[in-house]
Formats: structure tokens, sequence, C-alpha cells
């Protein structure tokens, strides 16, 4: 296995929230869908997915999968990148990305890998299997 660290900044292009049933005294929770194009850097593409929201008074979190398509440090296919965040008032978020075992198609095909994803940034250590060795 090769290890690689990639690095990619994304816009997000369809930010499509929907609330669901409020609970008297409990957060606010949602399901959103969007799409996002990945602009720079090592990945270079498209994604649509699929995300679970909660917001209460003292914290926040979300969970999400999105399937990218395109190109990953030269090498091109589609992969699932689940990631997650959680916000406790007033402290830093803790966030995760990590890609789905077994979900990379075309030559990215058997990739894997985690990180973190931030506002409008992923920054993963990938592991890509070696195709040349028998």
């Amino acid at each position: 296995m090769t290890l690689t660290r990639i690095q990619a900044t994304f816009t997000v292009d369809v930010w499509d929230a929907t609330p669901d049933e409020p609970v008297e005294g409990g957060p606010s929770t949602g399901r959103v869908e969007l799409s996002k194009t990945y602009t720079e850097g090592d990945v270079t593409g498209t994604a649509a997915g699929h995300m679970a929201t909660t917001q209460g008074p003292g914290g926040a979190a979300y969970v999400a999968q999105e399937r990218v398509t395109g190109t990953m440090a030269g090498r091109t296919g589609t992969f699932v990148l689940e990631h997650r965040a959680t916000q406790i008032l007033d402290q830093e978020p803790v966030t995760w990305a990590g890609i789905v075992p077994g979900s990379g198609t075309g030559e990215l095909s058997g990739v894997s890998g985690e990180g973190t994803l931030g506002h409008g940034t992923l920054d993963l250590r990938v592991e890509f299997p070696d195709r040349d060795r028998t």
C-alpha cells in the first residue's frame, strides 16, 4: 500500500435542509441533501450526499455520507466519504472523515483512509493499493 496525504478544497453548491418534526424540550433535528464541487488540491470533481443534523442550546452534531466522483491524486473513479462533527457550546468542534471501506471504483478501487473535513477543506491520510505487485 502507498500512504499519501490528500488535501483539497470544496464549495457547497446545494444545501437543501428539511427539518424533522419538533419535540418539545428537545434539540432540533433534520436532514440535508447536499452537493459539492471539489475545486482545488488533490481531489477534483463533484459529490452528492445526505446529512443528518442535530442542534440544541448546548451543542450540535452531524453525520453525512457523500459519493465523490472525479480524480484523487491523479486516479479517476468514485468513493464514498463519511464525515461527522460534534460541537459543544464554546468549544472547538471535533471532526472526522473517512473513506467507506470497499466503496472505491475505477482507479480508486481499494482506496482507504481517514482524517478531517472542515469548512471547505478536506485533509486525509489515504492508502492506495499497489497495483503493480502480483
